[in-house]
């Protein structure tokens, strides 16, 4: 599902982001990736999603190569990747029927499936009764669902999240990793970059640990910082 062969990268400042890793991720696997700030987390999902060129290696998803995926073709490598963020990244206004549709409008889905596939997605998050708010109106939880919603509505085969329990509260973020949970449960391959702790010691999922852009370690069903 996912692979980089030998990847590094380098920054214009020459600050090494990734250092000679090699991975693989299998299809429906939800794979922790933990570290201290600036350890390669975010260069790592950033490589994934094109915003940032491998300096070295190869890089496959889905069993395409894209390490130099033409610019053309990032909008459809995107379409298989649901991403959500720390900081949620909602349209301000636009309501959270109208944020989850957008997802389905860019990838040009017809009307009819974003009034049959909108209420449903909400439904699973458990938004079937905010389809009509804004984000300014509602709870943290309820604006990371949002953006979960979002992230899964045209049914990516991969679900990147960057720290997305980041600014919520413990039950709130426990909340968001059941859902997290189930959605992997439907067959989605879940890659997830997080500080937590708590939530990687007791979810016990495979643990890719970075430090200074390599692979410290790589344990299938490992803690935050110690083999289980």
């Amino acid at each position: 599902m996912i692979e980089l062969q030998e990847v590094t990268k380098i920054y214009e400042n020459g600050t090494v982001g990734l250092n000679n890793v090699s991975l693989f991720i299998d299809k429906s696997e939800f794979v922790f990736v933990v570290g201290s700030s600036g350890s390669g987390k975010s260069t790592l999902l950033k490589l994934l999603l094109k915003e940032e060129e491998a300096t070295e290696g190869k890089l496959i998803v889905k069993g395409q190569d894209i390490t130099h995926l033409k610019q053309k073709k990032i909008p459809y490598l995107r379409r298989e990747l649901g991403v959500v963020f720390q900081d949620f990244r909602l349209l301000p206004n636009r309501t959270v029927y109208e944020n989850v549709a957008f997802a389905m409008e860019v990838v040009e889905a017809n009307h009819r499936e974003i009034r049959r596939n909108v209420p449903m997605v909400l439904s699973m998050v458990g938004l079937a009764k905010k389809a009509r708010a804004y984000p300014h109106e509602l709870s943290g939880g309820e604006q990371q669902r949002t953006a979960l919603a979002r992230a899964i509505i045209n049914r990516p085969a991969i679900l990147l999240a960057d720290e997305p329990t980041g600014n919520l509260d413990p039950h709130t973020a426990w909340e968001i990793m059941k859902l997290l949970n189930d959605i992997n449960h439907r067959g989605t391959t879940i890659v997830m970059a997080t500080h937590s702790k708590e939530i990687v010691d007791t979810m016990k999922k495979r643990v890719i640990a970075l430090e200074n852009g390599q692979i410290l370690r790589d344990t299938k069903k490992g803690g935050y910082e110690n083999e289980a």
